[in-house]
């Protein structure tokens, strides 16, 4: 089409010849891309050949093809299920807790350290919040049960001082989810900010100045200038939380929990642990770990739909 211009230029299209000559120019770079593309290929992508067990009435000794069709029998047996319907309601509510005191606290600490203006000082805070990321949940497990022990521990200690009974944190379904809020934004929190303090290298210094100039005080400039400069990476993050959901951190809850709080801990991660590998059902399981992986995917498609939207941002 040449919009009724007879001189227009009609636009070339790619060959395969140029495609590959590009390629050819840029070879190091591919050559660098090709050890991810066979991890994502070998490690995310061969294994969904799996998901066939989740419709079939799996038998380690018959294999996959000798295993019969079952068809939807296990979803159906998965939303039959109360104790399905438990874990499935403690996961979205431990994660949603998770959601909304834990995600505004990367922000908060980031934008707090980049006020900071003694560079020495700010390096140690980050160091020192920084450090707990680097050790696993079987350490802060431990930690955690001593400083949190009705038998001499720390917290209750002090608790004894001021004459309110011993409380038992690990024990009571009143309190655990508190616990793994509280332990989970102790360890991660610091290192979430890393994406914050580098978003905030993005914003143009001149216009700071631009608002002193005006006269805006520090909590002006956070609201109008810091932000708002940030807010792409915000959505980004958040997006790819809601993406993880329905995971609620299982490897945390797996330390921690035990018999006493699995009315209020027992997540989808931690059913799948006990009946796939305790109870041996592996259809069933791989069931439930489908049904998590499809609505994590329905949940950053629409977090992103919504948020190009609303706000005009999104990942694609």
């Amino acid at each position: 089409m040449t919009d009724g211009n007879p001189n227009a230029a009609i636009a070339p299209r790619p060959n395969r010849r140029s495609v590959w000559n590009k390629i050819r120019a840029d070879r190091e770079l591919y050559l660098l891309l090709l050890p991810g593309l066979a991890a994502l290929l070998l490690f995310k992508y061969t294994p969904m050949y799996g998901i066939l067990i989740a419709f079939k009435d799996y038998n380690i000794f018959d294999g996959m093809g000798g295993s019969p069709w079952v068809g939807m029998d296990n979803f159906r047996k998965l939303f039959e299920s109360e104790d399905f319907l438990l874990v499935l309601r403690n996961t979205i509510e431990i994660s949603l807790l998770k959601l909304v005191f834990l995600f505004p606290l990367p922000i908060i600490a980031a934008i707090l350290l980049n006020e900071l203006r003694l560079m020495a000082f700010r390096r140690t805070v980050q160091t020192v919040i920084y450090l707990p990321h680097f050790l696993s949940w079987i350490i802060i497990s431990g930690l955690f049960i001593d400083l949190l022990s009705i038998n001499g521990g720390l917290v209750n200690k002090l608790l004894g001082q001021f004459g309110i009974e011993p409380i038992p944190f690990f024990l009571s379904n009143d309190y655990f989810r508190g616990v793994l809020v509280t332990t989970a934004g102790w360890k991660e929190t610091g290192w979430s900010t890393i994406v914050y303090l580098a978003a905030f290298s993005t914003i143009d210094p001149g216009l700071y100045e631009a608002a002193r100039m005006d006269g805006a005080g520090r909590w002006k400039q956070i609201r109008h200038i810091t932000l708002p400069g940030i807010s792409p990476i915000i959505v980004l993050m958040l997006i790819l939380r809601l993406g993880s959901l329905f995971t609620a951190d299982t490897e945390q809850i797996l330390a921690m929990y035990n018999s006493t709080v699995y009315k209020s801990s027992d997540i989808i991660g931690t059913y799948v642990y006990r009946m796939g590998l305790g109870k041996q059902e592996y259809s069933f399981t791989t069931a439930v770990g489908l049904f998590e992986s499809v609505i994590g995917f329905i949940l950053i498609v629409s977090g992103n739909y919504l948020s190009r939207k609303y706000l005009r941002r999104g990942i694609w």
